[in-house]
């Protein structure tokens, strides 16, 4: 059960109705996450644009492989759950390449460094070794990419800490420790 309130539609502050819309007509619902965040429409705002101007770095696959690694190394069941559903339902992931992002690997060589350079960033709190930037390196990315990778993964860590300090109800289909969904 969440341990933040989630606002009544009634008690959304006017300023946010607008962007719940927004998630809403591309979800078809508006998940718990942005239900709750609309508590605080400052924080929304913050959360959802920072997701939309990170749209605009690397590709859509990447991204995604991205939050799936480091949701799983946060341990965040509510991200996971949500990052497994868009991956698979509007990003075009297999399960298999859902299930080896979270294990910090890929179907694609150059994603599979990406999965484990994001689960390093997290493990290691930033602290990566001249390894993992050089293996990072290695499969083919330079310097202003993998500054971007960092920052969708420090995204990623900003959605998982709210959701796992909240305890969010999952409202999506949850998935197995497996990656699959349940």
């Amino acid at each position: 059960m969440s341990r933040l309130n989630v606002p009544s539609p009634d008690e959304v502050p006017d300023g946010t109705k607008g962007i719940l819309d927004n998630i809403g007509a591309q979800f078809g619902f508006v998940p718990n996450m942005f239900a709750t965040l609309a508590s605080n429409p400052t924080v929304l705002d913050v959360v959802t644009t920072l997701q939309g101007t990170l749209s605009r770095v690397l590709d859509a696959k990447t991204r995604h492989t991205i939050a799936l690694a480091v949701s799983q190394a946060n341990g965040c069941d509510y991200c996971l759950a949500i990052h497994t559903y868009v991956s698979s339902e509007l990003g075009g992931m297999s399960s298999d390449d859902i299930d080896l992002a979270r294990a910090g690997s890929s179907i694609d060589p150059k994603r599979a460094a990406v999965a484990r350079f994001a689960q390093q960033v997290v493990e290691s709190r930033g602290q990566v070794s001249d390894a993992d930037l050089a293996a990072v390196r290695g499969a083919g990315y330079t310097d202003p990419q993998i500054l971007a990778i960092v920052t969708v993964a420090v995204q990623v860590l900003l959605t998982n800490f709210l959701n796992n300090v909240n305890q969010t109800d999952i409202d999506i289909p949850a998935v197995s420790p497996s990656g699959t969904p349940g």
